[in-house]
């Protein structure tokens, strides 16, 4: 990107209604900002120009392409006679050029995936993905305490569902260790994860995870890789899509060491369509990201929110943000008229016109600009008319798409999936070997039962020398009797 026709150091931005540069200072860009403004009015092209500007100046940028326009920075531009002659108005010479792109995609289909796994995630996180209420969030915190108490790695989601089926069959055990846990709360969980899977989340989870370092690269001409990530079908999951950026962001800050105010940033990083991060975000959720942005600048990272509005941000967060681009706004109800006022009081006032009536009045391609000065003061705003990119104003085709990846330097690195052995394997082989050893008892125990079971004697014919002596004597008495008796009887009737 040409440089600025200014004597300050820094992003030429573009010109203001005056006649002056308005640049981004790049000592100052780790103090964040925001870029504001209704759909149409210009958002995604000074997201672009930022985005080739830090790239040139040797800082790797990440960004999301919520539609699909922001890939053309991976081809240089063909500018018509109207951006040529904006740019011949700011006294700039558009030289054509590709920034250095890698494509992304958590889904694997138009870049190259992107993958995290359950374990680093965290549980917090992950009720958020899952939309729990506290009482599900507190179950699934102890599932977590259960897989770091017992080893039990977690990948992925069969990991999880092992995991936690594995806690409701010891719920008793567990519950007398770290509190109830209620069937019930293990059900609505598992049916979560199943809305997650059929949402596509599943590719987000598992091996091999992404390492920052592959986002952070530096080409040999000196300019930093632009990461694009294919957002167009994660919109589809917004709490998905929210909380990999916060992951994204919480990673960045656990593992990049102090560097205090550098003099440009190790990282910038493009947070769009914002408002889907704090939209019914629990407070412990807010506070996390509150936390993030305030001391992830002492690690030479800065956070851009790209948001239609910066009433979206909640005053927290929006107070850490130094660098303000606000494109224009429409104020036709009551709730869009407080979030017009509240855009224009963020500004440090200009005196040459109404700050409020001049968002309104802004064209395609104008914006109010406030940076933050050499002594770290927000500069006055004033109405700017945006530079045009060197790179392409719209998207790619799927050709240099698939052109782009061939010549990545992450290529082959993170195509394929590894599933190594983790909770849903561990706990089925217990599980095969308790069967297992239940199947040896029991069979051991019949064959004790039969061991030990008197046999039943079964009668004989055959008889003691006792018993035939016995049989035989009466025998001989009985004949005995019997013919005495017929003697008698027939002497009886001799005689008559």
């Amino acid at each position: 990107m040409s440089d600025a026709p200014s004597d300050r150091p820094g992003l030429f931005l573009g010109q203001s209604d005056q006649g002056a540069p308005e640049a981004l200072l790049l000592h100052r860009a780790n103090r964040h900002g925001v870029v504001a403004g209704a759909t149409g009015t210009g958002k995604t092209v000074t997201l672009q120009i930022m985005a080739q500007g830090f790239s040139d100046a040797g800082v790797p940028v990440f960004c999301a392409d919520v539609k699909g326009d922001l890939s053309g920075v991976s081809q240089a531009g063909s500018p018509n006679e109207k951006l040529t002659a904006r740019a011949a108005d700011m006294g700039l010479t558009l030289t054509p050029r590709a920034a250095p792109t890698v494509f992304w995609d958590l889904y694997g289909q138009k870049g190259h995936p992107i993958r995290t796994t359950i374990s680093e995630i965290g549980p917090v996180l992950m009720a958020r993905m899952l939309d729990l209420n506290d009482v599900q969030e507190g179950v699934l915190m102890v599932a977590f305490h259960v897989a770091d108490k017992e080893g039990l790695l977690l990948l992925d989601l069969d990991d999880l569902r092992s995991l936690l089926a594995y806690v409701g069959e010891n719920a008793d055990r567990i519950g007398r260790e770290v509190g109830n846990v209620a069937p019930a709360s293990i059900a609505a969980i598992q049916r979560s994860l199943l809305q997650l899977e059929q949402q596509g989340g599943a590719a987000f989870f598992g091996e091999p995870a992404l390492r920052l370092e592959d986002m952070m690269r530096t080409g040999l001409d000196g300019r930093g890789q632009v990461n694009v990530l294919d957002a167009t079908r994660l919109m589809n999951s917004p709490r998905l899509y929210a909380a990999f950026l916060l992951w994204l962001l919480s990673e960045l800050f656990e593992q990049l060491p102090e560097v205090g105010d550098p003099d440009k940033p190790r990282l910038v990083f493009f947070f769009d369509e914002a408002h889907l991060l704090f939209d019914d975000a629990p407070k412990a959720l807010l506070e996390k990201v509150e936390q993030v942005v305030r001391l992830i600048r002492s690690k030479g990272v800065g956070v851009y929110f790209v948001t239609q509005n910066p009433a979206d941000i909640p005053d927290s967060v929006l107070a850490q943000l130094g660098n303000r681009i606000q494109h224009a706004l429409r104020a036709y109800t009551p709730s869009e008229q407080r979030g017009l006022k509240a855009a224009s009081e963020s500004f440090r006032p200009n005196p040459g016109f109404d700050t409020a009536e001049a968002i309104q009045g802004l064209g395609v391609g104008e914006a109010l600009v406030s940076v933050l000065d050499e002594r770290g003061a927000p500069t006055v705003v004033a109405r700017t008319r945006i530079r045009p990119p060197d790179s392409r104003l719209g998207p790619a085709t799927d050709a240099e798409r698939a052109a782009v990846m061939a010549a990545s330097p992450v290529r082959g690195l993170y195509d394929q999936a590894v599933n190594r052995e983790s909770a849903d394997e561990i706990l089925a082989a217990r599980h095969a070997a308790a069967n297992q050893a239940q199947e040896a008892r029991s069979k051991a125990e019949e064959k004790a039962a039969r061991a030990t079971r008197a046999p039943a004697r079964r009668p004989s014919n055959r008889q003691t020398p006792m018993e035939a002596l016995t049989k035989s004597v009466l025998r001989t008495a009985g004949s005995t009797l019997t013919r005495e008796l017929v003697r008698g009887l027939l002497g009886g009737l001799k005689r008559r």
